[in-house]
């Protein structure tokens, strides 16, 4: 197959860029190559100019589709990061939770963005049913839970948005069945509550299914979810140049609720980019608040 020539690259780039955000420095420029290289086989192109009039073509929006979902790196596990999920846990939520009830508002959003397979919003899930019975031993409701106990206590109502751009990762995401091996970080207490063993892999139970809702999006359009409380988006801003990780946060500064939560990736940083969000920071957790701006 002949080599992609660096104007064809550039082409690429550019189309890939326009699509979803993506930018592809010299450094990624093998990493794209390969991935260009392995769809030309499989549509069973000879060229490079028949491929990308393919992509251009009304046809091409699905291979344009598949193209993006070979270029991300769809890793994930379950309990990512550590010391952030505490932070959220032990901090963050506890604090929402009792500024909605002192409010009588029970609704609580929150948005996975760039979820892949489901293991941070399946883990978001766990978290927050796990901090909703912490918090209601210690603040009893002035009335009897129904047994067996809910994951979420009425009157709450909790959605945890989960999107993605590539419709593969969202479909094994929905069925949220996962070998022994990627459960190696879900602890025996964790298991026992939240998943059932079927065969050799471990299934999320239908309570903790039901939390979440799966959805395709692209962080490059408007049409974004609105109102949430916190919003995760690890190790995805890494894939964007500056003005495009400048445009981002703008946007999931608009998604927020006021005082909201967004968490990046623990090599990523909203230092430089943004003076509406202030960075919090306990026990090498961090996440970033929006910043209200009085009036």
């Amino acid at each position: 197959m002949p080599a992609i020539t660096d104007a064809e690259l550039k082409l690429l780039q550019t189309l890939v860029y326009q699509e979803c955000g993506m930018h592809f420095d010299e450094r990624r420029t093998a990493f794209l190559q390969d991935r260009l290289q392995r769809r030309l086989r499989e549509c069973q192109l000879d060229s490079f100019y028949s491929y990308y009039r393919l992509l251009i073509s009304n046809q091409g929006k699905q291979e344009l589709t598949r193209l993006v979902e070979n270029l991300t790196v769809n890793e994930t596990s379950f309990f990512r990061n550590k010391a952030q999920l505490d932070l959220f846990q032990r901090d963050i939520l506890e604090d929402i939770l009792r500024h909605k009830q002192e409010r009588r508002d029970y609704s609580l959003r929150i948005w996975s963005a760039g979820c892949s397979t489901g293991q941070e919003p399946y883990t978001l899930a766990m978290l927050v049913a796990d901090a909703l019975s912490y918090y209601y031993m210690r603040n009893p409701l002035p009335f009897d839970s129904p047994l067996p106990k809910p994951l979420v206590p009425s009157p709450w109502r909790v959605e945890i948005l989960a999107s993605d751009l590539s419709y593969s990762v969202l479909r094994a995401a929905q069925e949220g069945s996962y070998p022994e091996h990627q459960m190696s970080a879900v602890d025996y207490g964790y298991r026992l509550r939240y998943f059932d063993k079927v065969g050799d892999r471990y299934v999320a139970k239908k309570a903790v299914k039901e939390m979440v809702h799966f959805d395709f999006h692209n962080l490059k359009t408007e049409y974004l979810p609105q109102r949430n409380d916190v919003i995760f988006c690890r190790n995805v801003m890494m894939y964007f140049d500056e003005a495009e990780q400048k445009r981002l946060t703008e946007k999931f500064y608009r998604c927020l609720n006021p005082n909201g939560y967004l968490f990046v990736g623990h090599a990523e940083s909203l230092l430089g980019l943004t003076e509406r969000f202030q960075m919090v920071h306990r026990n090498s957790g961090t996440a970033y608040q929006r910043v209200e701006v009085r009036v």
